[in-house]
């Protein structure tokens, strides 16, 4: 009986083999590392911009967060309290609550409204609310102004970044271009690298954006609640006023 062959390798499987082991890819560090000085220079710029939208992200929605709790805890006070020397009082504590900060700036016009009232003129009385009704507008655009605070970079972030990585990428695919002129060879091995340095950025910039926008559009809808508490206050607020000296 004759001994088995020895079993052999075919060919093919032996330089797919041989392929797999030679090829080693390479990881985004690497890839952010070996590009073009301007390929750097797009996704350190987009790096950045993620960076300082991820850092206005947390803080915004600390600042939303706290600004609904502590709105809640005012309304439930002012509407349980019988006395608006009182709430001004507590509304001090309370400086998260954009209502409480637009409270705030309509007692001090009120009480200048109380002074005037003991002059008994009608028409101080009218300018009284009239300033009353300014004095609560201003104090929401600020409030809302500081609310918005920042917001603007989420939304340049959102609207530059593909734009921003699309220039990387249309750099590396023009160095692609170039190298191939020079060398005569449009193999994979020759412009693959370029390439990836391309892709790379435009990936960078969409990473940038998407958060930014979805972060944006979040911030935008939770300011816009705020924003419909502080115009319901005031108007009720003035009401209230109006009522309080017609009647006394």
């Amino acid at each position: 009986m004759n001994s088995a062959a020895p079993m052999t390798m075919p060919i093919y499987l032996a330089a797919v083999g041989q392929t797999e082991q030679a090829i080693e890819s390479p990881g985004i560090i690497e890839l952010m590392m070996t590009a073009d000085a301007v390929v750097q220079l797009v996704l350190l710029v987009l790096i950045g911009m993620s960076v300082v939208c991820w850092v206005i992200i947390f803080n915004k929605y600390k600042l939303l967060r706290d600004a609904g709790a502590a709105t809640e805890q005012f309304l439930d006070l002012f509407w349980k309290s019988q006395r608006l020397d009182q709430v001004y009082e507590q509304a001090n504590q309370m400086e998260n609550s954009p209502v409480a900060s637009v409270f705030k700036a309509g007692y001090i016009e009120l009480s200048k409204l109380t002074k005037a009232k003991q002059s008994e003129s009608t028409g101080i009385l009218l300018d009284g609310e009239e300033n009353l009704n300014r004095a609560l507008r201003r104090a929401a655009r600020v409030e809302r102004t500081n609310l918005e605070h920042m917001t603007t970079f989420l939304a340049t972030t959102g609207s530059t970044a593909p734009f921003i990585g699309l220039f990387g990428t249309v750099w590396g695919i023009l160095l692609a271009f170039q190298k191939i002129g020079a060398t005569g060879q449009a193999s994979l091995a020759v412009v693959g690298p370029d390439i990836a340095h391309a892709l790379i950025a435009t990936a960078i910039g969409l990473a940038a954006a998407i958060p930014a926008v979805m972060a944006y559009n979040y911030f935008n809808s939770r300011i816009r609640v705020l924003e419909d508490e502080m115009g319901n206050f005031s108007s009720d607020f003035l009401n209230i006023v109006k009522r309080h000296f017609r009647s006394s």
